[in-house]
């Protein structure tokens, strides 16, 4: 009655020892270390691994273990005075290379690494570091769409010798101007090939077409702006050399960034925020001066009037490094792709000896007191950083100069990163000291460990040796939670331990309803058999129904909550479902093992 086959037991010993092994490493602790990434976004090999060493031995900086992870190199040390002396030393010998960052790395033996077998990560409330919450400005996404559709559209109409004038984008609109109503089809047409999707509706007086993106097409702009915004903040946070980052979306138009062990968020905001890209323009000779309204930044350089006509923009640039021209002066290397070299390479070819210009362009974020009120302004930057005459004809590769050395280094960096699809602007700042991080976690494992033992004496007290055998399950319950946030890589955070702090509680929740059902039947004459059988059968719907409304409050306040209500309802989750199995098939497994296979007189419970 009261046994399992000898498979069902066999798999739930396999389970224990599965998450006995994901939950290991978490018993070593961390080790201070050093990141090593390559800046050309390639694996580090063993053979640079060796050579980091070698430069280290020639330092007579001892390191205590070295090895790849993710395609990056780990270096581990005994003290944070060795860690950070590597930091500076590899810094200086390949800092062209490589972003050299300080972490933490996990001190578990190289048997359990090479399971790859890791540590759950600690959240940026329990290690310290600096919260950044940045809005994305759709509107400028939106208009920047708007005008490239403006130049696509002048250049096919031009190609197709159709007299036309396409007006600034007015919002989500773009009115296009023929000469007569009969090229009207033709137009549309042309239109039409440059993106399906796009609205056109004829304007009232029949000469004109008025052009649109549908809302479809402005919530995919609008979400290719923040995932492209992303991709490129994670790209400068692994410039800035921080380990371990997280850049994740939060709602319609913001980005969240957590900085573990980043203190100092000053060099943080130019390089988050910074929204500097580059422009190719030609200058127009034809010495109309009203194009140079375009830019109210610094004067251009010689107050030349550029042509609206974009030959390459920052989008395309592939990679970008600080350098030295031929005549010495400081340089910025540019690679353009396939695209832009292309263009590049056709406007050369028809405009040699003729100037072309390097536009910088910058928003930024100004606080204006108007009154007692105190406002912030999106400015936009234009200055022209360098003019030089086309001498000969080139394509992907060329050098932008006219820069002093830091100019050109922080220029090169930004461009190598990626341009934004659209200006960011921080609304939230936090900085967590590591003082207080591991305070955080001191507090809460000392809240857990008192919730779990004051637990496991009230079951011992009371349920005798089945609350003994609860307490197993609780204790199987702490290691599977950990086990599985260790598995998928999962952050603890500080919601996260209230989370477990509520799941010690609620984890016995079955094994209560089981043993009181067990009495009952003792109460009511049934043998000892019995009486176990029809307290796991019987108490069964009970337990599946208080979990499963708890489940789905769980899921819910995932799907909707964000930060630290997420990290509670991860724990909270994971912890229902670890104590469902081990109150029902891991208790019983014991139960039957030690009361099954025997006849017994009484019920210890």
């Amino acid at each position: 009655m009261n046994k399992y086959p000898f498979w069902l037991n066999l798999t739930v010993l396999a389970i224990f020892i599965a998450g006995l092994f994901l939950a290991l490493p978490n018993l070593y602790g961390s080790a201070n270390a050093v990141q090593v990434a390559s800046v050309r976004d390639s694996a580090v090999t063993q053979v640079m691994l060796d050579e980091y060493l070698r430069v280290l031995d020639t330092r007579e900086i001892p390191v205590e273990a070295a090895y790849l992870k993710d395609e990056r190199g780990i270096l581990r040390f005994d003290s944070s005075s060795d860690q950070q002396a590597a930091a500076d030393v590899l810094r200086q010998r390949f800092d062209r290379d490589v972003n050299v960052a300080l972490t933490l790395a996990p001190r578990m033996p190289s048997w359990l690494r090479n399971l790859g077998l890791d540590p759950m990560s600690l959240g940026l409330d329990l290690r310290g570091g600096v919260y950044v919450l940045l809005e994305v400005d759709m509107e400028t996404a939106i208009s920047n769409r708007m005008k490239a559709y403006q130049q696509d559209f002048i250049e096919r109409l031009r190609d197709a010798q159709i007299s036309h004038r396409v007006d600034d984008p007015d919002g989500n609109l773009i009115r296009v101007r023929l000469q007569s109503a009969d090229v009207l089809e033709r137009a549309r047409a042309i239109i039409r090939e440059a993106d399906e999707d796009i609205l056109i509706v004829d304007s009232a007086d029949g000469r004109s077409l008025n052009v649109r993106m549908s809302d479809t097409q402005i919530k995919e702009r609008q979400d290719f702006a923040v995932e492209q915004n992303m991709t490129t903040l994670r790209n400068r946070v692994d410039s800035l050399g921080v380990a371990e980052p997280l850049v994740q979306r939060q709602g319609v138009d913001r980005i969240v960034v957590q900085l573990p062990g980043v203190q100092d968020s000053t060099e943080l905001d130019k390089i988050l925020t910074a929204t500097a890209t580059l422009e190719f323009r030609l200058v127009d000779q034809s010495g109309d001066e009203l194009g140079s309204r375009e830019y109210p930044g610094r004067a251009p350089v010689n107050s030349e009037v550029l042509k609206r006509e974009v030959v390459a923009s920052g989008d395309q640039i592939i990679d970008a490094s600080a350098g030295m021209s031929g005549e010495g002066q400081p340089a910025v290397n540019i690679k353009l792709d396939s695209t832009g070299g292309e263009r590049m390479l056709e406007t050369t070819q028809n405009n040699v000896g003729k100037p072309m210009s390097t536009l910088f362009i910058e928003w930024r974020e100004e606080s204006v007191r108007i009154g007692d009120q105190v406002e912030q302004r999106r400015i936009k930057t234009e200055e022209i950083i360098n003019t030089a005459t086309i001498r000969g004809v080139f394509k992907n590769n060329f050098q932008i100069t006219g820069l002093t050395a830091g100019e050109a280094s922080s220029l090169a960096r930004l461009l190598r990163a990626g341009a934004l699809a659209a200006p960011v602007y921080k609304i939230d700042e936090r900085t967590i000291g590591p003082t207080l991080g591991q305070d955080n976690i001191d507090r809460g494992f000392r809240a857990i460990m008192i919730g779990f033992f004051s637990v496991i004496a009230f079951m011992a007290f009371y349920y005798r040796w089945f609350g003994m055998i609860a307490n197993v399950a609780l204790l199987s319950n702490l290691v599977f939670i950990v086990a599985v946030l260790s598995m998928f890589g999962a952050s603890l955070t500080l919601p996260g331990i209230a989370g477990i702090v509520l799941t010690v509680g609620m984890a016995v929740d079955a094994n209560v309803l089981i043993f009181e059902r067990i009495r009952e039947e003792i109460s009511a004459g049934a043998s000892p058999q019995s009486a176990i059988h029809a307290g796991y059968d019987k108490a069964l719907s009970s337990i599946a129904d208080a979990n499963i409304t708890t489940l789905i409050a769980a899921v819910v306040l995932f799907a909707f909550g964000t930060g630290a209500i997420k990290g509670f309802a991860i724990t909270l989750t994971i912890g229902i479902a670890t104590s469902m199995f081990t109150a029902i098939v891991g208790t019983r497994a014991i139960v039957n093992l030690a009361f099954g296979r025997r006849k017994i007189e009484s019920v210890p419970v």
